[in-house]
């Protein structure tokens, strides 16, 4: 007799179903549902990323294999029909909310040591793009004869996870999305030259939030005071300068400060642009270095779970599945920090997609993946002898 229920079922207790349904109940996600609920869609999707299913057929003929080990679950296999109908019309902001909500939850397990000294929040902001087909995702323009979707993403560098993201089709521009993020004066954030913009500095500087980026070549600037350098670093330059720009007084009438730093890795020198004045030069080129943990993060995506091809067409459909990988990567980090075993992202998600409807504890398995699970005792059944 099995004392657990499958590995995917105690996945799914990290979603109470008292937050699953209120974010229902305030999207409306069920609005004219027949038979099909919510919480069923939620798990073919789950499916579809740790499963790695391809297609719906995939998905739906996954689950229906496994019918037997689907009722504590709470749900049947669906048709492709039913859940194709599902993803292009209830709404995306439903598994929004289900992402803020688990994230919330299991963000005392990702805030660790950090790696700075300073007590500021730390977060990077970039996006990446999927190429999509025109003809079948009219929708996403991007150029005349290919179509792509942008995630745009904040990343936060305590237990480097997102912390928001924006959905957008692919000739939307960096700079129109990071004008509609809002973040908490003191917030330090790390971006590329693709955020280059006079008025973006401008604002985040009136409103108390530092950032940290990379200087385009053709910037206009004048010097306004040279800063002493440290000994025995790669730092070259540091100065306090004033955009002189078209427009540059009108956007961003704030002193800026410029870093030179050499790196020896590439003998290259790199020029850093920054309204943080009280930090030191080598903090800011450590700051900036930090950056690539958000592209690393977009690698593991990609590589991990399914967000380079999608079940459906529609623009609610791509966003529900990328929604989906979203939540699937807060739960193969949180398995990662809970675990005694030193898992690496690629194995985890490999070895749970071939264990998802095993009956075993969850939690042993993780600290002892490869160990035989013991045999459970059955106490013997007392016969009556009347010979």
């Amino acid at each position: 007799m099995n004392k657990f229920c499958s590995i995917f079922g105690q996945l799914l207790q990290l979603f109470p179903r008292s937050e699953f349904y209120r974010a229902v109940k305030e999207t409306n996600a069920e609005y004219h549902a027949r038979g099909f609920s919510c919480w069923e869609q939620f798990i073919s999707m789950l499916f579809c990323q740790l499963g790695r299913a391809h297609s719906l057929r995939e998905i739906t003929g996954g689950l229906r294999s496994c019918e037997g080990k689907l009722t504590h679950l709470g749900i049947t296999a669906p048709s492709r029909s039913t859940l194709a109908y599902a993803n292009e019309h209830r709404p995306w902001q439903h598994y929004q909310k289900v992402f803020l909500n688990l994230l919330g939850q299991c963000r005392d397990k990702f805030s660790g040591k950090k790696k700075f000294r300073f007590k500021n929040k730390l977060v990077s902001l970039d996006s990446s793009t999927t190429d999509l087909s025109l003809s079948l995702f009219d929708w996403a323009k991007f150029r005349r004869t290919k179509g792509a979707v942008k995630l745009h993403l904040i990343l936060d560098h305590d237990g480097y996870l997102p912390s928001f993201a924006v959905i957008t089709e692919g000739t939307v521009s960096d700079v129109k999305v990071a004008h509609q993020l809002h973040f908490d004066p003191g917030t330090i954030v790390v971006d590329d030259r693709g955020y280059n913009d006079y008025s973006l500095f401008g604002k985040w500087t009136a409103q108390g939030v530092f950032f940290v980026t990379r200087m385009k070549n053709n910037t206009l600037y004048e010097v306004v005071k040279e800063q002493e350098i440290p000994k025995n670093s790669h730092i070259l330059k540091d100065a306090i300068i004033h955009l002189t720009g078209i427009q540059a007084d009108e956007k961003c009438p704030h002193p800026l400060r410029r870093i030179e730093v050499y790196n020896p890795e590439k003998d290259e020198i790199l020029v850093f642009l920054t309204n943080n004045m009280k930090f030191g030069a080598t903090t800011i080129a450590a700051i900036y270095k930090d950056r690539w943990q958000i592209e690393l993060f977009f690698k593991a995506l990609k590589q991990n779970l399914k967000i380079k091809t999608f079940v459906g067409t529609r623009a609610n459909a791509v966003k529900i599945q990328i929604w989906t990988a979203l939540i699937v990567m807060v739960i193969l980090k949180y398995l990662q920090l809970s675990s005694k075993f030193a898992w690496s992202l690629s194995n985890l998600v490999a070895l749970l997609r071939m264990n998802l409807f095993t009956h075993r504890d969850i939690w042993a398995w993780l600290d002892k993946p490869f160990e035989i699970p013991p045999v459970p005792y059955e106490p013997r059944q007392l016969s009556f002898n009347f010979t």
